[in-house]
């Protein structure tokens, strides 16, 4: 495989399938290398409802290989790797990948994510998709009239709770304290919603199925009494935060205390000819839909920047 390029991609979730298609219609020829978790988000999503143009809904894994399909009817190609290290400090930008191969380009569009934290409970993994998520936006429809437990402290938690009180019969907020990390705002409005319940000092042990393919419970721990018990529920939303995929551009390119790329208008990173996409850099909407339209947004910003360059 030539392994100098004009655009690479990283990240094959709905931000880097769709700059894909974008670059790869432009002529660009771009290469996608996939990450650890090819198709992003939506490869551990069964249900999408919210993506415009299908009324009966689609499975995420689907939509996700449907965009790669459609990028790959215009010439991009794919790669399952992951880069380890990138350097950006000169253009052709050099990425090291995992494998020990090395892949230089001249347009980096960085469509890597955020994955969501998990509690690494010993049920919670397979479970994802059938009454786990990170996603209250994407899931809490499916769970209209049902009992909903989120666990979390800080604003995240708080703003999943009150979005899912408009659906569940009951919400329960789990937290490991009776301190809050949420600004008071948010905590004042969770506590103010009739439907949301607090768990305080509680830890969850595990979430179960019993055998029926779905969650259908908690097993929860009070940290003070040590009193291990079960509780019945139906969707349970783990709102604890999330983790950028930018560990490979540490100290390159510009990112908040917490990781995410630091946008210098539109796409555009703090260095040029780098472009960024998606939940990578979207800490509040983290939507499929918003991830296609900023992904849209980088390979355009690529091409005219190839362009001003007379490519």
């Amino acid at each position: 495989m030539n392994n100098s390029h004009q655009v690479v991609i990283l990240g094959s979730g709905c931000a880097g399938n769709t700059a894909a298609i974008y670059s790869a219609r432009a002529n660009l020829r771009p290469l996608i290398l996939e990450g650890h978790e090819p198709g992003g988000q939506l490869s551990i999503t069964t249900e999408v409802e919210n993506f415009p143009g299908f009324p009966e809904g689609i499975n995420g894994p689907m939509l996700v290989e449907h965009m790669k399909q459609q990028a790959i009817r215009f010439g991009a190609t794919y790669q399952h790797a992951r880069v380890k290290h990138a350097d950006l400090s000169k253009r052709p930008f050099k990425l090291e990948l995992e494998q020990g191969e090395s892949v230089h380009t001249s347009i980096l569009i960085i469509a890597t994510g955020a994955s969501a934290r998990w509690l690494n409970l010993p049920n919670e993994q397979k479970l994802i998709g059938h009454g786990v998520s990170s996603c209250a936006t994407c899931d809490g429809f499916f769970f209209r009239d049902k009992k909903i437990m989120v666990i979390g402290g800080g604003d995240s938690a708080m703003e999943e709770a009150n979005f899912l009180s408009r659906f569940g019969s009951e919400v329960a907020i789990v937290h490991r304290s009776e301190h809050f990390r949420a600004s008071r705002i948010m905590l004042d409005r969770a506590q103010r919603n009739p439907k949301i319940k607090f768990l305080t000092n509680t830890v969850v042990e595990d979430v179960f199925d019993i055998e029926k393919g779905h969650v259908t419970g908690v097993k929860l721990r009070n940290v003070r009494t040590h009193e291990v018990y079960d509780r019945e529920v139906d969707g349970f939303f783990v709102a604890i935060g999330h983790i950028p995929n930018t560990k490979p551009f540490a100290a390159q390119l510009d990112l908040d205390p917490d990781g995410y790329i630091i946008s210098h208008g539109g796409a555009r990173t703090n260095i040029a000819g780098v472009f960024h996409a998606g939940d990578v850099q979207d800490r509040v909407y983290r939507q499929a839909v918003t991830a296609s339209g900023a992904g849209c947004m980088a390979a355009i910003e690529a091409e005219r920047f190839l362009e001003a360059e007379g490519h």
